[in-house]
């Protein structure tokens, strides 16, 4: 029987890329259980114009100009710049200029998602806007990011032009709103049991057992 578990997610939430290494770890831990994963949209402030707005900007309006509030977020980065490098993310957050919409990322993810990318897609899109600095809020970029996991860029190029999956992911990330989910990234394993933030890979992986466990048992060959 087989896991299957949605990992709720922005893509410009840095404990998202730390909690996307961890359960792909945590499915290592353990290959006696049969996982599958499915990516689903959340977008922590839709606010957020389609052009996105300056970064620094920004992140003073959400934490404050005071010095204590420049100090807890300079914690927070430092504490996310060591905790990325234990799982091989390197946080470059002083690149990053613009704070992006990432509604058409999330589309992408989806259309990778299709072709079995859904993985290299979510690393892509993580690793240009918080390693490279890139505004994923941008079509050229994400038609550059599907290129580089080798989607047909021109295919992307012309669904991001229109309403392609607009109504469709607006509808999933309501849902999930819906269904109690307020801080990301969430996993929900079989739509029965949950696990919210970026737990470690030995947590991450008895959580996937315990889902496991909730399955039904399949019968021996021959039985009534």
């Amino acid at each position: 029987m087989t896991v299957v578990v949605e990992m709720v997610s922005d893509l410009v939430c840095p404990w998202c890329w730390l909690g996307l290494r961890r359960i792909e770890a945590a499915r290592a831990l353990v290959p006696e259980v049969d996982v599958q994963m499915i990516f689903r949209p959340f977008e922590l402030d839709p606010t957020i114009p389609a052009a996105g707005i300056d970064y620094k900007e920004y992140m003073k309006e959400k934490f404050g100009g005071s010095d204590e509030s420049r100090e807890r977020s300079g914690s927070m980065r430092q504490a996310l710049i060591d905790y990325g490098e234990a799982e091989g993310i390197p946080y470059h957050f002083d690149r990053i200029t613009r704070r992006p919409n990432s509604f058409d990322a999330h589309r992408v993810v989806r259309w990778a998602q299709g072709q079995a990318k859904g993985v290299q897609a979510k690393e892509a899109l993580f690793k240009a806007f918080f390693e490279d600095g890139r505004d994923i809020g941008d079509h050229q970029v994400l038609v550059d990011v599907a290129r580089e996991i080798d989607l047909d860029a021109t295919i992307v190029a012309d669904l991001l032009k229109t309403d392609a999956d607009v109504q469709t992911v607006r509808e999933e990330a309501e849902s999930f709103r819906q269904m109690g989910v307020s801080g990301v990234p969430t996993y929900i394993a079989n739509r029965a049991v949950a696990v919210q933030g970026a737990e470690t890979a030995e947590k991450l992986a008895k959580f996937l057992k315990h889902a496991a466990a909730q399955l039904p048992q399949e019968r021996p060959a021959g039985d009534t």
